[in-house]
């Protein structure tokens, strides 16, 4: 990529936003892996104005935009878990035409460097059991360190890895 790329704190003025990109990137994500009835499930859970209203003001989810010089391609959220050592990278996703260009790489680096100096130790995430996307979080020195079955209620569950990278 030539573009010029930032990473931004994103505010609840920014919903639309993040709204609008899981709308572009979720179903072509998931379509393998889910069936379209549970990415719809998810996609009302997860990335509906009011939830994500939630995640950032009441669950106190950092949200980030990753921009690049045309428009927004990207985003991420993270919080600490319990204890401040152990951050939690909730959310990632980059458009699906500009994936396997070192986006998602940047964004974690961005977290990371942001999470270091508040005390984190490790940042951990879940993945699907079934999503490749596995093996991009390897190559960025993140460990399966267990496995979890998430019941997200309507009779679906996340069959996640939990994931680890120390910082």
């Amino acid at each position: 990529m030539n573009s010029t790329l930032t990473i931004r704190p994103a505010t609840v003025k920014d919903i639309r936003i993040i709204s609008s990109l899981a709308e572009d990137i979720w179903p072509p994500t998931y379509h393998d892996i889910l069936s379209q009835d549970q990415v719809r499930y998810m996609m009302d859970l997860f990335y509906s104005h009011d939830s994500l209203r939630r995640q950032i003001t009441e669950q106190k989810h950092q949200f980030v935009i990753m921009e690049d010089d045309i428009a927004p391609i990207g985003f991420a959220s993270f919080s600490p878990i319990g204890s401040s050592t152990v951050y939690k990278l909730h959310k990632i996703y980059v458009l699906p035409g500009l994936q396997g260009k070192g986006l998602g790489k940047f964004i974690v680096d961005y977290i990371v460097e942001k999470i270091k100096p508040l005390g984190a130790k490790a940042l951990q995430l879940n993945v699907n059991r079934f999503n490749k996307a596995r093996f991009f979080y390897e190559k960025l020195g993140f460990n399966v360190v267990r496995e979890e079955d998430i019941d997200i209620g309507n009779n679906y569950f996340m069959n996640d890895f939990v994931m680890e990278k120390k910082v």
